[in-house]
């Protein structure tokens, strides 16, 4: 967990996951691990935005029930916080998702199941 976190090769912990703030690398410069493996697809986003919304919530309900501020109070407060907390989630997230992949050795899901049939297909 802490490896993706810290944006490392999920193999060596030594290598770079990343080549930008949220660009995976083509591979690890140490050990070579191929990165063409990892898909995180929406998984960063929604955890940031699942983890973000409380506190700033929290924080809008908090300003508007103590200040009553205008609108435009919360579009200069409340609206950065979320932003900037959704950013600085996404990629400790993403590195940590692509790790768990390479771990436990993810693949594409694929149905087993003949509906046809109503039998478990058999091993390819």
């Amino acid at each position: 967990m802490m490896t993706g976190i810290k944006g490392r090769c999920p193999r060596c912990q030594t290598g770079h996951l990343f080549s930008g703030y949220l660009k995976l690398a083509p591979r690890c410069e140490i050990c070579g691990l191929d990165y063409s493996f990892a898909d995180p697809a929406d998984g960063p986003a929604f955890f940031a935005m699942t983890i973000a919304a409380v506190p700033a919530l929290a924080f809008g309900g908090w300003l508007q029930v103590t200040f009553d501020p205008p609108l435009w109070a919360h579009l200069l407060t409340t609206l950065p916080l979320t932003v900037l907390s959704c950013v600085a989630l996404l990629r400790p997230l993403k590195g940590w998702l692509v790790c768990s992949q390479f771990f436990h050795k993810a693949e594409e899901g694929s149905i087993d199941f003949d509906w046809h049939s109503r039998r478990k297909r058999p091993e390819a």
